[in-house]
Parts: C-alpha cells; structure tokens; sequence
C-alpha cells in the first residue's frame, strides 16, 4: 500500500466494511495530450486531468486508479465551441505551471495541490488539503471531495434556490438533492433544484466553481470557522470547472457558455399568470378569468392544476368537470387568455389507461435491481415513471402532449413533481438502486435522481418543439439542474404565506438569477398558508420584476383548523379578494408590470444573447463597494432599474442603498446620489424602485393582455446624466421564431449630456417593423429649461409638464427618428 493511501480495516472482516480512503501521492509524471488537455500521474494511481476550455475557463478531474468514465455531461450546452487560446506549459523542480493570457494554474508535484492566480500574479483560489476519496467494498464511492483555503473576508454567492436568509453563504453548508419541501423554512436544506455553481469574491477578484457531478453534493463555506471551504460528492468523479470573472458579471456570462440560456420565450409568458390548487369545475375557471376582464386588471395565463384530469391520469380530462375542454380553451383564448396545464411524472397503473399501455408496450418505467417495475404512490395510489433519461422515451413523452397541444390548444406544460416525488414520508423519493438508462450509460438513482426533473423538461420542450416548430415552447419545471435552464422556467416551489417567505423570495430569486436561472419566480401571495391584503400586494410589486410572474395558492386545501371559528380566512389569492385598497393596489402593480414589459423582455434577451442575469444583488452592479456586496434587499432589474421592495408589515417607509453614480426616484423624479443610504416613502401603492441616470426606459400602453391591441405609440422615458450611457430596447413578433431570421428590432439609445444641452441618439437593426408609429419621448432632470429641440436637424415641438413638482419635458416623434438634440 502506498504511504498516501489511508486503509481502515474492521477486526471483522467477514461482517463488516473495508475503508479505504485515497489522497494525492506524489507525482510521478504526465501527459500532454493536446495544446490545452494535460494529465498527471501520481505514484499510488491517483489521476488528474486539465483542460483548458477557454483563457478564464479550466476543468479539472481526478481518478484514484487512472481510469476515467466516459466523458459524458447534461449540464453543458451541447452548442458550445470554445475559442482557441494560447497555452503555455512548463515544469519545474517542484510543480507544473500552465498558463493562458489570464490565468496560472501551479500544480504541486506533492499531493497536486493547486494555486490559481491572475496574470498579475494575485492569487485566487488556493487548495487547502486538495482531493480525497472514501470508498468500501460494500458500498463502492461514499465521498469525493476538494478542500480549499477561504480567507477571511472572501463572500460566497450562488447555488441555486437555497433559502437562506443571508446572500453570503460564508459560515454555512449545504446540500444538493432535488427534494419535495412542502412549506419550507428559512435554511430548510435541501429543497427543490441542484445546481452546484458558486461564486467567490476575494479583494475585488471573483471565480465561480461549478462542480459537474449529480450525485448529492455537498458545499462548506467555512462552516467550521477554519478558513476551509470544501465541495464534495456522495458518488462519481471530482469533475469541476474553475470559471475566472474577475468581475461577478463575468464569471455569469462565462458560466452560461458552459451551460447554456434559454431560447426567448413567447411575449406572453411575461405576462400576468393567474394559478391555484385547483380552479374547477369550467364554470370556476370562466368566473376567474371573467373576474379580471370585468375589473380590468390585466392577465394573460390560467392553469389548471391536478384536478382537471381524470383521477389524476396525465393527458386525460375529468368529463363532468370539464366536459368540453376543447371549447373551453377556445373560449378563453377568444379572451386573451392562454391555458397551461399541469403535468406530472407519475403515471397510474391502469390497463385500460391509454398512457400506462403504451408506457408498457415501450418498456419506459423505471425499474429496480431485480428487473420489477419501480412503483410507488404520488396522486394516484399506485404509479410507474418514465426514466427520462432515455432519449427513446424523452420522444415518448414529447409526443404524449400532441392532443393538447395541437387539437385542444394548450398553450403551456408545468411540469410537477418531479424531483422526482413519491409519498413516502421518510424518503420521499425513489431507493438509490433503481436503474435509469442514462443516455448509455446507465446507473442507479443516486447518480441520476438530480437530473430527472430537468430530463422531463427537456422531454417536454423537445417534443413542443417537433410538434411545433414555429411556436416558443413554454415550460415550468419544479426539480432540476444545472443546464435546465436551457428547458424550462422554474418557480421556488410550495412556500407558506408569511413575510419571512417575501424576504426569503427575495434572496432565492435573486440567488436563482445568478444562478444561470434568470427566468425565475414566486409563488405570489405564498402557496400555503392563510395570506392577507397587504402581504400580497408587496409581494405582487416585488414580483413585477421577476420574470416568471404568477399567483399561486393551495386555495381550499389549505389546513384553516388553527384559526378562529368566527373568522372566514382567505385562501384564494385572485387580485380581488381581499377587498379595498388591495384590490386597486393590485391591478395598479399589475399594470406597472405592462407598462414595464418592453423593458424587462428585452433585458430577458440579452440574458438569453449573453447569460447575464435580468436580476442580481448590488454586489453585481459593483463589488468593489464594500457596502454594496453586504447588501440582501435591494436588487438590480435588468440593467437601469435598482428595486427595493417592502418586505415588512405596516411600512411607509424604508431605508435603501444606492451605489454608484446617479439615481431617480421612478415615481417622484427626484434625484439621488449614490454611495449612500437615504429613507424613502413606500405607501402602500408603490414599491420603491430607481433608474440609473442616463436610462431610457421604454413603457407600452397598459393591456389586458398581450397582444390585445396594436399600439400606435409607445414611451420613452429618458434621464438626464452628466456624461454618456446606452440603452436597448428589443422587439420581435412575441410568439414565432422568425426573429432567428432577422424578423426583430434591436434599437439602440445613446444619451450625452452637458450641463447645458442633451443628445439622444437612435440606431436600429433587423428587420422587424413595429406597430408603432411614433414615440413620446418624456426627458427628466435637465439641469436646464430647454429652449430649443430638433429631431434630426429640423424644429420640434416640447412641451413642459410637471411631475411631482419636478419639470419633465415630452416631444412626439415617429419611431425612426436618429438624433433628439435639446439645447
């Protein structure tokens, strides 16, 4: 046995386990194997692969026996080609060092430990003890890990929907394993998704380690207050992928080419969506979605969730409750309405269920060691479930939705649980030893369990997809993993109806964003629970800025025997029901997410261009403020919008932080500078939100719904700065992929300002015409009172109106317009 192999043997060998834990020995020599894929051998067979994906991307990997499975990954974005790079490689005395215009990478010839600096020199990230393996000979691997030094001052983000209520993760730990978490706590560990991507901060430098490995993983912040932090895995390989920023924002975008963004999603999935557990019989449906025409508050999606189905058989209908689905879903579309249905993986063993006899004569349940069918209760008593990691059976399922999709006109799939959930208190999910196919390479449910939500996803969005090509799918997912982005939206899952799950919505989503999943939201109001009027407009207003905006409740399931018998709680969460001011309060955040849509979709696209989160901490917009990076509550929308929503009961104001540079007061005008803090009005109708100086922010008229009428004008608000800044706006069709075809609209908004005149430029690129025929271009904190506008070289008329006491000045002009010059 080799001096760094550690061996603990029982007394008992005939009853009990052999140990064996395998560290690093000393390197005995290696391989290049291309100009950026090197490997290094040890005396006792410990292995270690480097590859050089890009200049700030490298992936590391380590074997005890110098064999390696084959290099198989569903987090990577399969469409990713990484730009050559130049490498350079030298060895010395005692260690390897390789090179790329932004890193160095040192590798020790003891132990392989490694130091990772920038190319001035400044060390990153530093092993602690390195690489470690645990395993027997009854149960195989039972952990793989990698300690590194963390010290003091160094902040940890990211990791997905963990709902803790600090951002920095430093002095904590946590687990990934996809988990059915009915009414989680604050730091309920684990919950719903697994995605094993964190970033770093460290004097102004940050990295992100993505650690690719799906069995149950494990991160340390310094939970033990030792300076160590340490990632590590129940199974498989230590395989992960040092990502270098030195910005948060980089390391983002860099995390993204690994692993993928979405495609845009239709206009409307932006919208408003109206759910509860469950709006039936049809009559309730019509009542609901009739409640918001009649008011007036704008909605563009229903769901129906388990009890549309026949005993709750997948892509079947309860006849007496709905016993015309087709023309009910025609109906409500002639509304403006789409229709999204839920779906789950549990399929009912019935003989006469058309999906079961199909299922069967396909052979795509999952099955156990011994070759039986995996059978557990979910919603039905007794279910069998596709093993989605089987591409056979992902075009299976894809075509399972061909009815609904195509004939009865549903517009969306929510795929449920999926982690994938059974009734089994204890476990609440499949044993570790039932098979899946894997995509050829087939292992047992302790390897495959975090991917099988997100390989149900992508069933689902590949199958939309063939059955039709020229629409966006739409798809939420409760369970997935890293690289699910590329499949489906997420929502935080089954949260209670208190102001402790607004704060915690907060932090996830934001944590979510970062995470690769900008497309992310809430459950409105709290899923479980008994809610009230003003907790759920201040969530509703926080909710403006999420992307995936959505009211959900367990409606009259929810447990009401702990409240007094002469009250009548409330359980729905539609805008209305909690009566006056909420319900005028509530139509108006509502609008302001209409007006706002233009904004936030064209801050949806360039996530999907460039991977940069819609929203992120302040630590993102500038981590070299101190103050900034300790900030929880106030977030960053898009580029141009800093959010602080109101988190407590009984506020009518709210201190806030806003960092560098200039800030307006979105409803007052007013101007703030950054680096401070300041106390700001928040009544009841208004969440306190701010726009960068410089901005222009564009507004559509409000709408009932998306696409419910062609507007012949649109709103430029712009905002005075000292000095230049650009905005964006994108526009495309909102539902077809013809804007992969140059079928969009990219304008491009230059401001310049002086303490004397003002200048806004306008580029446009693609093809797309829109509606439109002109804009209302509205200018706010000019230093000075304008006495002269041209738009593109010829006079224009400005009028001066008042916004709370402030001036703001408006010109009309047609959409093409080049140049606004204010003097």
């Amino acid at each position: 046995m080799q001096q760094n192999d550690q061996v603990a043997e029982s007394s008992h060998k005939r009853y009990d386990d052999v140990v064996r834990r395998h560290f690093p020995g000393n390197v005995t020599g290696f391989e290049q194997d291309s100009d950026t894929h090197y490997t290094f051998f040890c005396e006792n067979r410990v292995t270690m692969q480097v590859n050089i994906i890009t200049d700030a991307i490298i992936r590391f990997r380590y074997s005890v026996d110098g064999e390696f499975d084959p290099d198989f990954s569903y987090a990577l974005n399969p469409s990713f080609t990484p730009p050559a790079t130049t490498v350079t490689f030298e060895e010395t005395e005692t260690a390897f060092l390789i090179g790329t215009p932004k890193l160095h990478c040192t590798i020790s010839k003891h132990r392989l430990l490694l130091r990772i600096y920038d190319h001035e020199g400044t060390l990153l990230c530093e092993d602690d003890t390195g690489f470690y393996l645990r395993e027997s000979i009854l149960q195989g691997i039972t952990e793989v890990k990698v300690t590194k030094k963390a010290p003091l001052g160094k902040m940890f983000f990211g990791l997905g929907d963990k709902p803790s209520l600090e951002f920095n993760l430093r002095g904590k730990a946590f687990e990934n394993w996809c988990t059915d978490t009915f009414g989680y706590e604050a730091d309920t560990d684990p919950i719903y998704r697994a995605i094993p991507f964190y970033y770093a901060l460290y004097k102004n430098n940050a990295y992100g380690i993505f650690l690719d490995n799906t069995y149950r993983t494990r991160f340390s912040f310094d939970r033990q207050g030792n300076e160590v932090s340490s990632f590590s895995a129940a199974g498989g390989d230590i395989n992960y992928y040092f990502i270098y920023g030195p910005t948060l924002p980089q390391v983002a975008t860099r995390y993204a080419q690994l692993t993928g963004t979405p495609e845009l999603p239709p206009l409307w999935a932006l919208g408003y969506h109206q759910c509860r557990w469950s709006y039936y019989p049809e009559s309730r449906v019509r009542e609901v979605t009739e409640g918001f025409r009649a008011r007036q508050i704008p909605c563009d999606v229903i769901y129906l969730d388990i009890d549309y189905m026949d005993a709750f058989r997948c892509f079947t209908w309860d006849k007496e409750r709905f016993p015309q689905p087709e023309k009910m879903v025609k109906d409500l579309a002639q509304q403006g309405y789409k229709t999204v249905v839920i779906i789950d993986p549990g399929i009912l063993i019935d003989k006469n269920y058309h999906v079961y006899q199909s299922g069967t004569e396909h052979d795509v349940f999952c099955r156990r060691d011994d070759g039986k069918l995996m059978r557990a209760s979910v919603w039905p008593p007794e279910c069998v479930f596709p093993d989605f990691t089987n591409p056979n059976v992902r075009t299976w399922w894809g075509n399972l939705y061909q009815n609904f999709y195509q004939q009865t006109g549903i517009s969306g799939f929510w795929n449920d649980m999926n982690e994938p959930a059974i009734f089994e208190v204890k476990h609440k999910t499949f044993p570790d030893h039932v098979r899946h196919h894997y995509d050829g390479h087939p292992c047992h449910h302790a390897k495959a369990h975090n991917v099988y939500g997100m390989q149900m996803s992508r069933a689902t969005y590949e199958g939309l997809q063939l059955l039709a090509p020229h629409k966006r799918p739409f798809v939420i997912s409760r369970a997935t993993y890293a690289g699910g982005q590329r499949f489906a939206c997420c929502w935080t899952g089954d949260n209670n109806a208190t102001w402790q799950h607004l704060q915690i919505a907060n932090l996830q989503c934001q944590r979510m964003s970062i995470s690769g999943f900008s497309f992310i939201g809430s459950d409105i109001g709290g899923f479980a629970g008994i809610s009230n009027g003003e907790l759920f407009v201040r969530w509703l207003q926080m909710g403006v800025f999420h992307l995936f905006y959505r009211t959900h409740s367990m409606g009259a399931n929810a447990d009401i025997s702990a409240y007094h018998p002469d009250q009548k709680p409330i359980t729905d969460r539609e805008p209305w029901v909690f009566g006056e001011p909420y319900t005028s309060v509530a139509k108006t955040a509502i609008e302001l997410r209409y007006r706002l849509l233009p904004y936030l979709y064209t801050a949806f696209r360039q996530y999907c261009q460039t991977g940069e989160p819609v929203i992120k901490p302040l630590a993102f917009y500038d981590q070299t403020d101190v103050t900034a990076c300790k900030r929880k509550i106030e977030f960053i929308a898009g580029n141009h919008i800093l959010v602080r929503p109101v988190i407590k009961p009984a506020k009518n104001t709210v201190k806030t932080y806003l960092p560098r540079g200039n800030w307006y007061h979105y409803h007052t005008g007013v101007l703030y500078k950054g680096g401070k803090k300041y106390k700001i009005e928040a009544p009841l109708h208004q969440i306190p939100f701010f726009v960068k100086e410089g901005a222009v922010i564009p507004h559509y008229p409000v709408m009932q719904y998306v696409g419910e009428q062609q507007p012949d004008e649109i709103t430029l608000l712009v905002y005075f700065l000292n000095g230049t800044e650009e905005s964006c706006l994108y526009e495309d069709e909102g539902e077809n992929k013809s804007y992969k075809e140059g079928n969009f609209a990219l304008h491009t908004f230059a401001t310049e300002g002086t303490q004397t005149g003002f200048t806004l430029l306008h580029t446009i690129k693609g093809n797309y015409q829109p509606p439109y025929n002109k804009y209302k271009i509205i200018f706010h904190g000019l230093p000075f009172t304008p006495s002269h506008c041209t738009v593109n070289g010829q006079p224009a008329n400005l009028q001066r109106a008042t916004l709370h006491t402030k001036p703001v000045y408006e010109v009309i002009t047609m959409p093409g317009f080049e140049a606004i010059v204010l003097r």
